[in-house]
């Protein structure tokens, strides 16, 4: 298969409705989902159980002992079947382009980066309400450029084929970003030094990947991807940011905890 879609999730099945109903409708269907999940809970395992699946899938789970995502995406890695593997979060809609964006020319030797617009309460809660609603929110993110409604980077919702090549992009969004096995495996994975979220799931990478002598492609406006409203789970990333400083210095790229660790 093309790729191994891995999304990250922690308890809301809600969301991850909408996000599996967004798969129904890519033009590329050559890929695996393996539902990465930081815990181990009785509803996500009852919602995977009995959910309707078009695609081949498995669900990863570990025992719910604080902040490990980098861990269970390690997990997941070494899980995966494909060379090339998306990372998407739980809670970001699917434009019906955004796999074939990623697998679209695919080089083992550069990062795809993408970005996402901030859906606003009421969109969101509409989606929540009808799951097959998905197939309406590019006429939508139109309407936002007059009416914005509280939402947020609409510019990024617009797919407008061939703009990604004037649209470049530097580093890592870490809910729509690609990379192959090859990459990831020569930084040795995800940072698991980092028990916080946000800064170690993507900008620790991109760092990393530089070092490490990896390019960058930007899929703005190519991969579109649609996130869900809710509370931040974090907001202080003055820890995270130290210790990445201070790994930076060191020129630590090939991380000391990382997929290694489960091999």
């Amino acid at each position: 298969m093309k790729a191994s879609l891995i999304i990250s999730v922690y308890r809301n099945t809600k969301f991850l409705n909408i996000v599996l109903e967004s798969l129904r409708y890519q033009t590329e269907n050559d890929f695996e989902i393996i539902i990465s999940e930081d815990g181990e809970s009785d509803e996500m395992r009852d919602f995977v159980k009995s959910y309707n699946f078009i695609h081949p899938f498995r669900h990863l789970t570990q025992t719910d002992d604080g902040w490990r995502k980098n861990r269970a995406l390690n997990r997941a890695i070494i899980a995966a079947k494909a060379e090339q593997l998306i990372f998407i979060d739980g809670d970001c809609v699917l434009h019906p382009r955004f796999i074939e964006a990623h697998t679209r020319d695919f080089n083992p030797d550069l990062i795809n980066a993408g970005k996402r617009v901030m859906l606003n309460e009421s969109m969101s809660q509409k989606l929540i309400a009808n799951p097959k609603s998905v197939t309406s929110l590019q006429p939508a993110m139109w309407l936002a450029l007059i009416r914005p409604n509280g939402m947020k980077r609409i510019e990024e919702g617009l797919y407008i084929p061939g703009l990604n090549r004037f649209r470049k992009l530097e580093y890592l969004t870490g809910c729509n970003m690609s990379f192959s096995r090859k990459a990831i495996m020569a930084i040795n994975g995800f940072d698991e030094d980092y028990t916080k979220p946000a800064y170690g799931e993507d900008t620790d990478l991109v760092w990393r990947f530089k070092m490490a002598g990896f390019k960058f492609r930007s899929l703005r406006n190519a991969a579109v991807q649609y996130h869900l409203s809710h509370p931040l789970s974090w907001t202080d990333q003055s820890e995270n940011m130290a210790l990445g400083h201070e790994k930076a210095a060191r020129r630590e790229f090939v991380c000391v905890h990382g997929i290694s660790d489960h091999l």
